[in-house]
């Protein structure tokens, strides 16, 4: 029998898979993302090849002079390889957009994954800031603080009447973009996603998925962000999500005791340990299935039922079984089929001989 492959001791989880903040049983991070364009440059999709060259070895130059607490490493993203790209999507550090483009382009991010720029993205320059769990204030302060820095060394295009201007006129205003990702099994399973997601679209808030507009909602993970930016204040928009957000978990708690009582609850725990078994087991498992797995696995963790396991091993699984970390952990590209069939091995391994003699 050929050895399981296991996790490195050394992974780093980044900021958004901590788990150590406030809430983590449900928020996993918080995200701030201001949206920001230069003066004297036309917007990024209007760019033609040397303008974006231009463009982007100005802001790697400024961005290398900011005098960070945490120094920043700037990636030539067009000298990557795709599956770096890919890496860095998957750590949230960059979008889709960004890796797919074939313009001159960069990012930057400090070691713990805290902080990330990206440049000559939709805009000339994106600033995100992280925090683990359900962080609102702090990770709005640590973004303004940074957006501030950056406001100071550069030629930032603001209008009076409008504020920010961006690319796209849903950012043009505050440009900003707050996000909470949350772990939300329990809605899901009671059926009640679908009015918990219309109840914040009535409130100017988007429900997306784990990797943000355009994405599907895998492994019950959804990002809840505002969708307004114009006319409102900063603080006005902060306070919004950290209100919604606030009543989704308390929601979300309530109905996660409510599948644990009466008669949902043998039907709850055999979802749960049906998923654990199914992971413990396969030998083929796609991405879509081992996030619905661990999903039903985190849940048990988080209400008790697997003693055994943590939320930080299954951040872990959660990071490493997605595509690139998989062929990075293998070291070299692996076909679909190949994917799959080290993906069930690396789980099984990780899970072996766990959630045993648990009610």
């Amino acid at each position: 029998m050929s050895q399981l492959p296991s996790i490195p001791s050394d992974l780093t989880l980044g900021e958004w898979l901590r788990a150590d903040g406030p809430d983590s049983d449900i928020a996993l991070c918080t995200r701030v993302r201001f949206a920001r364009n230069l003066l004297g440059y036309r917007f990024a999709s209007l760019l033609d090849a040397e303008e974006s060259r231009d463009l982007t070895a100005y802001l790697v130059q400024q961005v290398g002079q900011l005098g960070m607490q945490e120094p920043l490493r700037v990636l030539d993203l067009m000298s990557m390889s795709e599956l770096d790209r890919e890496l860095l999507v998957e750590r949230h550090l960059i979008s889709r957009e960004l890796a797919a483009a074939e313009r001159p382009r960069a990012a930057a991010h400090d070691e713990p994954e805290r902080v990330a720029l990206m440049l000559n993205e939709e805009d000339h320059l994106r600033s995100q800031v992280f925090r683990s769990g359900f962080r609102v204030e702090e990770a709005y302060a640590a973004a303004e603080a940074l957006d501030d820095k950056l406001i100071s060394a550069l030629p930032i295009a603001f209008s009076e009447e409008f504020g920010f201007l961006t690319s796209c006129p849903t950012n043009v205003g505050t440009g900003l973009r707050l996000s909470v990702m949350l772990h939300l099994p329990g809605l899901v399973w009671a059926e009640e996603m679908e009015k918990a997601a219309n109840t914040c679209q009535k409130i100017h808030l988007a429900v997306r998925g784990m990797y943000g507009e355009g994405s599907r909602a895998l492994g019950d993970f959804y990002q809840v962000s505002n969708q307004v930016t114009l006319g409102r204040s900063e603080s006005s928009l902060v306070d919004d999500v950290r209100v919604a957000v606030a009543q989704l978990i308390a929601w979300e708690r309530r109905v996660r005791l409510a599948l644990l009582a009466g008669e949902r609850r043998p039907r709850t725990l055999d979802r749960v340990w049906r998923a654990l078994g199914t992971l413990q087991s396969a030998r083929i498992l796609s991405s879509e299935e081992c996030l619905n797995g661990l999903s039903a696995i985190r849940f048990g963790v988080q209400q008790g039922l697997l003693p055994d396991l943590s939320a930080q091993d299954l951040n872990r699984l959660l990071l490493l079984t997605q595509p690139a970390h998989l062929q990075r952990l293998h070291g070299k590209s692996l076909e679909a089929a190949e994917r799959d069939a080290l993906r069930a091995s690396l789980v099984r391994g990780a899970l072996a001989g766990r959630g045993q003699g648990a009610l």
